[in-house]
């Protein structure tokens, strides 16, 4: 009986200090892949999402609602910001790089819990609001409109304007996501001054 003891013990001696060493083991390996996943989700200058997983969430929402029979609608807003490739010639792309980050900090604030924001382009971002009334999308992209006009940019000390122009996508059932991108950009481009309401166009029904 004490040598069964005795065996037992030492082998409780041996195997804790591995299984401890496995558990520690396993838990730097979730996190490396928690590490992965994220880096191959987002992007690296702004932290937003990039635009492959942007189009995922997208369409997998459009997908989950037309599977379960319920309303399917969204609003995509696309923001440009027109002058980034003049402040990457004059002033490096690291500032274009600042310029993106700021904004993409911007939008992140003014959107809603739930809301997705992803930088679809070098010098686009998108924004996703699911089940959105147009109310709450015109809100939505005042608020930002009027935050970055209160912001200051600047390069080398040198103040920056920044001419971010937002066109918006209402879908009211099944999609293709390249269709609303495509609408939103398009409206985002076509934008006037501040002065003037943000245009947000209806997508046809597929």
């Amino acid at each position: 009986m004490v040598g069964l003891i005795s065996t037992c013990s030492i082998s409780l001696f041996v195997a804790f200090p591995l299984l401890a060493a496995i558990g520690i083991k396993n838990g730097e390996i979730r996190k490396l892949h928690e590490r992965i996943n994220y880096t191959a989700r987002h992007d690296a200058t702004t932290g937003a999402l990039n635009g492959t997983a942007f189009a995922a969430s997208v369409e997998h929402y459009i997908d989950r609602r037309k599977r379960i029979s319920t309303d399917t609608g969204g609003i995509m807003i696309a923001a440009v910001v027109d002058p980034l490739d003049a402040i990457s010639r004059r002033y490096g792309p690291q500032w274009a790089d600042t310029v993106m980050q700021s904004l993409a900090a911007i939008i992140q604030s003014s959107v809603r819990s739930g809301d997705l924001v992803a930088r679809l382009a070098t010098n686009e971002l998108g924004i996703f609001l699911p089940g959105a009334a147009p109310e709450s999308a015109l809100d939505i992209a005042n608020r930002i409109r009027e935050r970055v006009a209160a912001a200051a940019f600047a390069a080398d000390e040198n103040p920056l304007s920044i001419d971010l122009k937002l066109g918006g996508a209402i879908f009211d059932g099944p999609a293709e996501f390249n269709r609303i991108r495509q609408m939103a950009g398009e409206l985002a481009m076509e934008a006037g001054g501040e002065d003037e309401p943000i245009a947000i166009g209806r997508l046809p029904a597929a």
